[in-house]
Parts: structure tokens; C-alpha cells; sequence
């Protein structure tokens, strides 16, 4: 079977459990943007030389397969198992206290740019963000969403933020938008 299925020619995609829906629908834009995501976070992965900063970004990956398959799912579909389960975003949560423990790591706005792998995971964050959105639009226009997938994109963008900031302190690289002389409250670092 070829890939080039010829059925989305016409401005339509298939569902998951079947249904066909427009291209332009709330639901593929959500999916659509989890799938930019995974591929942002692949790019990010593939410069980044932190080990457990590379592995922990595969297992993310390989999560957001559910995460993009829950959303892609006709809503009349009922599974015996949900795709996403809180123990995703206990995972994710429990990686975020680790990396906030982390003696040194910041803890206020940051200017992206520093270096090249931090870049790419500030991208990707911005990315997660947009998912998260598109989800809620979904979620608001009345379709089903899971908890956990808005929850798991949530927790992500603040995981991804971390991210940029453990490798710039591995780095050596200081980061902060502010310093001593211009303070001001600490705004959610990960937006």
C-alpha cells in the first residue's frame, strides 16, 4: 500500500476508529501541532549532547505518539484503555522537581539564543505551547479531550524550559534576561 492514499485530496483526513474530517478541523490542528512537536523535539534531541537530556527527550517522544493519537480519535470511539494515563504527567512532573533541585539552575526569565541545543528547546517549548492551545480550542468547542493529554502538554512546555536551562548551566552560560539591578516579580519562566 502506498503512502500516497490520494484521500486527503480533496482537504479531508481520516480519524482514528474511522470518520473522515476536514484538514482545517480543530481536532487536526491539535494533532498537527503535536506531530510539529515530536519533530521539533527530534530536531533539539539530534544536537543535544546531554545524555539524560537526549533520553528523557526519546521517552517524551515516543508519549507523544498517545498524546497525538488520543486527539486524532473519532470522539464516538470508546477504548478499553485510555492512551494517556496520569502516570505521563507524574512522570513528567517528578522530571521537572528533579531538574528545579538542580544547585544553580535558574529560576527567572531567560533571553533563547544562548546556545545552539538550549535554542532548539526553546523552540520546541513555543511549539508545545501552540499544541497546548490548539488543544484547548478543542476542548472549548465542545469536543472531548483527555485531562491527562492538556495536563501532559502543560507540564511539557515547563519540562521543556528546563531543558534550555540544565544545558546552559552544564554550559557554563548565564542566560537570566534580568539581572540584580532590574528586578521585578518571576513571571511562569516556561510562559
Amino acid at each position: 500500500m502506498s503512502i500516497a492514499t490520494k484521500t486527503g485530496d480533496a482537504g479531508s483526513t481520516g480519524l482514528v476508529g474511522g470518520g473522515r474530517i476536514s484538514k482545517a478541523d480543530l481536532r487536526v490542528e491539535a494533532y498537527g501541532a503535536v506531530d510539529e512537536l515530536n519533530s521539533t523535539l527530534g530536531f533539539a534531541r539530534s544536537i543535544c549532547t546531554n545524555v539524560d537530556i537526549a533520553g528523557w527527550t526519546e521517552q517524551i517522544q515516543k508519549t507523544l505518539f498517545r498524546v497525538g493519537g488520543s486527539l486524532a480519535t473519532a470522539s464516538d470511539v470508546k477504548r478499553e484503555k485510555p492512551l494517556m494515563l496520569p502516570e505521563d504527567v507524574d512522570h513528567l512532573t517528578q522530571l521537572v522537581y528533579q531538574i528545579e533541585a538542580t544547585e544553580g539552575i535558574l529560576a527567572d526569565w531567560s533571553l533563547p539564543g544562548a546556545l545552539r541545543e538550549s535554542a532548539a528547546y526553546e523552540i520546541a517549548r513555543t511549539v508545545c505551547r501552540r499544541a497546548e492551545r490548539a488543544t484547548v480550542r478543542l476542548l472549548e468547542s465542545g469536543e472531548p479531550v483527555s485531562s491527562e493529554v492538556l495536563a501532559y502538554l502543560n507540564r511539557l512546555s515547563d519540562l521543556i524550559w528546563l531543558f534550555g536551562r540544565l544545558i546552559e548551566l552544564n554550559a557554563g552560560i548565564d542566560a537570566r534576561l534580568r539581572d540584580e539591578t532590574k528586578a521585578g516579580p518571576n513571571f511562569s519562566r516556561a510562559w
